[in-house]
């Protein structure tokens, strides 16, 4: 029987590789659909979830949270979430449709401090805000650029991209973004003028860095939003140095003090001294829109103001959507009554009535008042 001849001659068929597939871009988040989103910061009291149902009672399908007590230094561990939470509060805010998610860092950040101490007991904050963000998912990190109190423009800028750099070191920031906030300019804030936010953002191209705008800040920082020629400088200034393209999210504050004061107060708006066609003209530019050639898709509007009286969130939310040109019955249905907050003024009150009648209910007679002067 003849056996079989084999060649020594390897025969390659350029078909038989293996090529893996290439992955497929990530799809775009839901909200980038170029639909108007709107919201407005609530409150993680109690329960990080109950955030999210507020923003959707309130009639907002985009929101801000803080991940911890913004006024204090986180604890040990850098104030974590537990995954538990964390992935509940992911579920619930899919299954809400809510987005983008906007978180502010805590306020006692100072980037640029020129204390050692201060600004790596920041830079560990910022780190643990950046963890906790994308545990839970979050979109934007918004953050106060620092004060270097004192020491030179350049130097403090340099410092803030440094710290920004050592904060995220270690992190895959996939799909989160840091925003750098403009401020009102108060003593040695970096960040009223924004060649100096471009100054930051061109110190460190390697991290994913954006802008929010923040509306009273800018009147305060002395840019006239009230007409239309002021709105268009603000925007061609905008254009010029950090670009539009890079402004994100848009904190939508009237202000309690004029025009290039410095001072950073919020207003409702309408009841400050922006006033609302301001408003109205800045909600409907088109380089400031969700759609369209100038426009940015998922641009997130969010008002910071105050609350003084019940309903005062849910009353500026239904503004704002009217403001950009929605009917009640095309914006998301907010439910009335919720929720039911007081002012500290009227709690106050409410516990001098209380103590009152309890002084009665024991004497029988009305306390005196006190003489005034």
């Amino acid at each position: 029987m003849e056996l079989p001849q084999h060649s020594a001659e390897l025969v390659y068929d350029d078909a038989d590789e293996y090529r893996p597939e290439i992955p497929a871009p990530p799809e775009p988040p839901a909200w980038m659909d170029g639909s108007a989103r709107i919201g407005i910061h609530t409150s993680i009291a109690g329960d990080l979830t109950r955030s999210l149902e507020i923003a959707r009672r309130l009639g907002c399908n985009t929101l801000q949270i803080f991940s911890s007590s913004p006024r204090m230094w986180p604890r040990l561990a850098g104030g974590r979430i537990p995954e538990a939470d964390a992935a509940r509060f992911r579920a619930r805010r899919a299954k809400l449709e809510l987005g983008p998610l906007v978180i502010h860092a805590n306020y006692l950040i100072n980037l640029a401090s020129p204390e050692p101490v201060l600004r790596t007991r920041s830079i560990q904050a910022l780190h643990d805000e950046l963890v906790r963000a994308m545990s839970l998912g979050a979109d934007f990190l918004v953050i106060h650029p620092g004060s270097g109190r004192g020491s030179a423009t350049a130097q403090a800028i340099a410092e803030i991209a440094r710290s920004l750099r050592q904060a995220a070191r270690g992190l895959k920031l996939s799909g989160l973004r840091i925003l750098l906030e403009n401020t009102s300019g108060m003593g040695f804030a970096v960040g009223s003028r924004f060649e100096e936010l471009q100054g930051i953002l061109e110190a460190a191209p390697e991290l994913p860095l954006g802008v929010c705008l923040d509306t009273a800040h800018c009147f305060h920082a002395g840019f006239d939003l009230r007409s239309e020629a002021g709105l268009d400088g603000l925007l061609e200034t905008i254009e010029r140095t950090v670009g539009l393209h890079r402004v994100f999210v848009v904190h939508v504050n009237d202000s309690k003090t004029p025009l290039g004061s410095r001072s950073d107060r919020h207003q409702h708006l309408g009841k400050g001294k922006i006033g609302l066609a301001a408003f109205r003209r800045l909600l409907n530019h088109p380089r400031l829109a969700s759609t369209g050639a100038a426009g940015l898709a998922g641009r997130a509007f969010i008002l910071e103001t105050p609350i003084d009286s019940p309903g005062d969130d849910r009353r500026n939310v239904r503004a704002l959507w009217k403001l950009a040109g929605f009917a009640a019955r095309q914006a998301p249905r907010a439910q009335d009554g919720f929720p039911v907050l007081r002012s500290a003024r009227k709690r106050k009150g409410g516990r001098a009535a209380k103590g009152a009648r309890k002084s009665r209910a024991r004497t029988g007679r009305r306390p005196r008042r006190k003489q005034r002067g």
